[in-house]
């Protein structure tokens, strides 16, 4: 059943990027907010075709910047379907195929890793979507992880963002499993996708999991930083600090019960 569930939806998803990658050839949106909205409207659509449901806390912040850990390209699909938003990915992305295509019309900001000079590049279009009212989203670890820690903050483009003097809400993303899917299945293997993974058998065996839930939850009010952008090392342990304290909450949540 579980093969047959993944073929099933991945007919499935390719129709959805069969519906929304023509609207994207007929129309091409001009403005952040027509981009923004075409991809929140595909994401929460996908996600509810493929069964994948969203508890939340917290409404998601209007504008500025918000930052997560990062455990999965499926995070980017959840953050996209509760609000129209713009999103900050490596450059490598921009060569997928199809997806590529897609993420390059829906206004996603690229930035490539480990290249000098490249966060201040991404400065600009960040900038943009600042100033369209519409809130710019990235993952300051850089990579995905499996979700059992956190992962350092690289402060290259919080740097950045902090010179819009614009406000950094901290966001926290988790997974659960609230189905069973046999044995051996995890959050950290099957969900999570990292290291050495191969995306499209991981992509595959997503698809066929029962009961997937994401969970997100965003701080009350803003980062307020004791340092400025010349200190962006010390700006990102307490972006890293303000995120932890989601997870301790959250984890809090789940012992208790709430």
């Amino acid at each position: 059943m579980t093969v047959f569930r993944s073929l099933w939806r991945s007919v499935r998803l390719a129709g959805y990027f069969a519906m929304y990658g023509t609207e994207l050839l007929v129309k091409r949106p001009k403005t952040c907010e027509a981009r923004a909205d075409w991809l929140h409207r595909f994401a929460a659509r996908a996600l509810r075709g493929l069964g994948i449901e969203i508890d939340f806390m917290d409404p998601f912040p209007e504008r500025g910047a918000v930052i997560s850990n990062h455990l999965s390209y499926l995070d980017i699909v959840v953050f996209a379907a509760l609000h129209r938003c713009v999103f900050v990915s490596k450059v490598e992305i921009q060569g997928w195929p199809v997806v590529g295509w897609m993420t390059d019309m829906s206004g996603t900001v690229y930035v490539s890793r480990g290249h000098g000079g490249s966060a201040v590049k991404a400065r600009q279009g960040m900038r943009a979507t600042v100033e369209s009212g519409l809130p710019v989203v990235f993952f300051p670890e850089g990579t995905t992880s499996d979700g059992s820690g956190l992962l350092p903050f690289h402060g290259g483009l919080l740097a950045q963002v902090m010179t819009l003097g614009t406000t950094v809400t901290a966001a926290h993303i988790g997974y659960t499993l609230e189905a069973d899917n046999g044995a051996g299945v995890t959050v950290g293997s099957d969900v999570c996708y990292w290291g050495d993974a191969t995306l499209v058998p991981h992509v595959f065996r997503l698809l066929g999991l029962r009961g997937v839930r994401a969970k997100v939850r965003f701080a009350e009010r803003p980062i307020v930083f004791s340092s400025d952008v010349l200190h962006r090392k010390l700006a990102a342990r307490e972006a890293r600090e303000a995120v932890l304290a989601l997870a301790e909450q959250e984890e809090s949540a789940e012992v208790s019960g709430d």
